[in-house]
């Protein structure tokens, strides 16, 4: 069973757990499962160690700062760490001589140190986040946990895989198209995508302005609540960023009771969101929409109109790397350069109209809560691919990545809060997704809703295989 934020936090404030003990199982288990699973890029044992130290001190002074006080976690290595090398998974910053070390951490890296999370490392994704599988990585692939020959997902796999393979207690990552709720479904976890503008893409390196978001993926719902309450949060700093207050997350959820209100009605947009699936897949999200209605929720078909132009998002990623490319393009790996450059003629009243028609999207959309309060769909719509067969048809690797990102990129052109959460297994083992959305800046209406699902079930509450390789001491003698 995985370890929650939410068990480990009474434990450290309670002194029941060091929080150094805790670092060093984590990095223990990063040296003996990372060589498999390639999650980190960059580990930063020792200064791990020191900030675990430093937490239990201040802990033991009674200057608890709250739950993630002492709790060790990742970072995708897309977010600037002051003084720690941020590489994007790509030659360009990493090269010898080359390396690109920010000077200030993103504003959510901040966030996180200033409560007291413990920085593991930096993790490895897919290049520049520009894809859906983290096979493209200057730093080779990222592997499933649940099987090693199959894809994480991505472009936050190794996010969503070190937080499967329990090498920490969550990870913070960034969605564009569903780069945190896929490989968070292909590793079976929780992944959290918040509203546009609710946490700070400041000092993220960019894939599209319009659409990039940072979330936290988690071992379950509360844990995700509880990495948001710390992320979310106006910056005044970041152009993106919107001055909307911050509910109570957490307090949302322990006030649940076992059942969402009978009031609440869940739409199942049927049309696109359900075409061609995988059969396990689709049986698994049918028995999920049966745990609702047990649960006294409101089940009703709904149709959405779901956008697949991606001229925005093409020129944006253009914008930023036009400098890059034209310099240095043989720094590159070869299927992010070609993405790159398909933005290069697109022109300026091309994307304004793409903005423009972005914005009319993100303003209809709220139309459909006015009937429902969540959207329940597959996160994706087939299991994981196997690297190796990618890998000998390279040309199937985009058309494969299209399909899986199917179903998470209509909510990132929305802008509206989506997670997914474990919902059962193919008859190979592997995670599936259930994703839930709701109307902008209504995380806590997602949350809600996740964690009722969460606990009428026990899917949360199955480990990767790979996890059984080693009886965390932690694990076997404390909790």
């Amino acid at each position: 069973m995985h370890l929650t934020i939410r068990q480990l936090s009474q434990k450290i404030c309670d002194r029941a757990i060091s929080p150094v003990e805790l670092t060093r199982d984590c990095l223990a288990r990063i040296d003996q499962l990372n060589p498999t699973l390639n999650a980190f890029i960059t580990v930063t044992a020792d200064a791990a160690l020191d900030q675990a130290r430093r937490a239990e001190q201040e802990i033991s002074r009674g200057e608890w700062r709250g739950p993630l006080h002492g709790i060790p976690i990742g970072l995708k290595d897309i977010l600037d760490t002051a003084g720690i090398r941020t590489t994007a998974a790509s030659a360009l910053f990493s090269a010898p001589l080359k390396d690109r070390i920010p000077d200030e951490d993103a504003e959510v890296v901040r966030r996180l140190r200033a409560a007291g999370a413990i920085i593991l490392g930096k993790e490895n994704l897919h290049e520049f986040a520009y894809g859906g599988s983290s096979m493209i990585s200057f730093f080779g692939e990222v592997h499933n946990p649940w099987d090693a020959k199959r894809i994480a997902g991505g472009s936050s796999g190794g996010s969503a895989a070190s937080v499967a393979a329990g090498l920490g207690f969550a990870a913070v990552g960034t969605d564009t198209a569903g780069s945190i709720r896929l490989p968070a479904a292909y590793c079976g976890v929780v992944g959290l995508k918040p509203t546009y503008g609710r946490v700070s893409t400041r000092g993220v390196i960019p894939l599209s302005w319009s659409y990039d978001h940072v979330g936290p993926i988690a071992n379950s719902v509360y844990d995700a609540a509880l990495m948001l309450q710390v992320l979310a949060g106006y910056d005044p700093a970041d152009p993106a960023s919107i001055d909307a207050s911050v509910p109570d997350f957490v307090g949302g959820i322990a006030q649940l009771i076992a059942q969402p209100s009978p009031k609440l009605r869940i739409g199942v947009p049927r049309e696109f969101f359900f075409n061609d699936l995988h059969p396990e897949i689709a049986a698994a999200i049918d028995k999920a929409i049966e745990v609702f209605a047990m649960l006294h929720a409101e089940i009703r078909d709904v149709k959405l109109e779901v956008s697949t132009d991606r001229t925005l998002a093409s020129a944006e990623a253009y914008a930023y790397h036009e400098s890059f490319v034209t310099r240095s393009p043989e720094l590159y790996q070869a299927a992010t350069l070609a993405r790159i450059q398909s933005g290069a003629n697109i022109s300026a009243s091309t994307a304004l109209r793409a903005s423009r028609d972005l914005q009319a999207s993100r303003h209809a959309i709220r139309k459909i809560f006015d009937e429902v309060d969540v959207l329940l769909t597959p996160t994706v719509p087939i299991p994981p691919p196997v690297i190796a067969d990618l890998r000998a048809h390279p040309d199937n690797l985009r058309p494969q990545e299209l399909i899986i990102l199917r179903n998470t990129r209509p909510f990132n052109v929305w802008g509206i809060p989506a997670i997914s959460i474990p919902c059962g297994f193919t008859k190979d083992g592997l995670p599936i997704g259930l994703q839930l959305a709701a109307a902008p800046w209504r995380e806590d209406v997602v949350l809600q809703a996740a964690h009722a699902y969460e606990q009428a079930t026990e899917w949360h509450t199955q480990s990767a295989k790979c996890t059984n390789s080693r009886v965390s001491p932690i694990t076997a003698h404390t909790l």
